[in-house]
């Protein structure tokens, strides 16, 4: 991703210059804080769209029953979101942003189907601790990425390789079954979504920066997409860290 340079001018140049310029930069200012607040709304909504949703199923006897005894429904609950992730990447240029929305929205109320089995095995208390434990992580580390002067480009690219790493070792520990094991990635697991948590606030603040005087309608998607990678940072890094905090039933 091609870095945005600030075109602030110095004070060797006309002070006609100077103004012309502090305005721009006060427009691109609010443009990016409109567009950040925009981020946020959509990602917060959809996490809590997924909470209801996870909770209503868990707490219904169909959804009991699904989850807890298995069969193809229940894997078709769980891998469904992950069909939806592939149209809103692979569709992005040919899907129109309320097409996109509405696809974000689906992938976020079937997020909330997978994840209701977290109801039927750690206690509310724990699910709540845990929640709040790391929506305040996620508001921190999310500040530093968009305050930060350092270029963070390079360890996207590290991370991405952590990731990959990490989806590994948890399908090898399917057949393992090892504590110890689980223990590892769950830790690994937290402080890569931190990493990335970080990383890609920086890089939703920098594509704005980069396609301000873009279509508005592909700025909009560019929001939707943003969201959909903190979304996914919070979530996971909150499912991590349920396996440390959470109290089971």
């Amino acid at each position: 991703m091609a870095q945005w340079s600030d075109p602030r001018v110095t004070g060797t140049q006309s002070s006609l210059a100077g103004v012309g310029t502090h305005a721009g930069d006060v427009a691109i200012d609010a443009g990016l804080r409109a567009h950040m607040l925009k981020v946020y709304n959509y990602m917060a909504s959809g996490v809590l769209l997924t909470g209801i949703v996870a909770m209503l199923f868990a707490g219904s006897a169909f959804g009991q029953d699904v989850m807890s005894n298995g069969g193809i429904l229940r894997w078709v609950i769980i891998l469904s979101p992950l069909a939806l992730i592939l149209v809103m990447n692979f569709g992005l240029n040919k899907l129109s942003t309320p097409a996109l929305q509405a696809c974000f929205w689906g992938f976020a109320g079937l997020m909330g189907l997978s994840m209701s089995t977290i109801f039927l095995v750690y206690t509310g208390a724990s699910i709540a601790t845990t929640f709040f434990a790391t929506a305040a992580a996620f508001a921190g580390l999310s500040l530093v990425g968009y305050t930060t002067k350092k270029d963070l480009s390079g360890i996207g690219t590290f991370l991405i390789m952590g990731l990959v790493g990490l989806i590994v070792a948890s399908l090898a520990n399917i057949w393992f079954q090892s504590s110890t094991l689980q223990w590892v990635v769950s830790a690994v697991g937290v402080l890569i979504f931190a990493g990335l948590t970080v990383y890609d606030t920086q890089m939703i603040k920098n594509t704005y920066l980069q396609l301000r005087n873009s279509d508005s309608d592909f700025i909009g998607k560019a929001a939707i997409m943003g969201a959909l990678n903190l979304y996914l940072d919070f979530i996971n890094m909150f499912q991590f860290l349920l396996s440390f905090m959470g109290n089971r039933d």
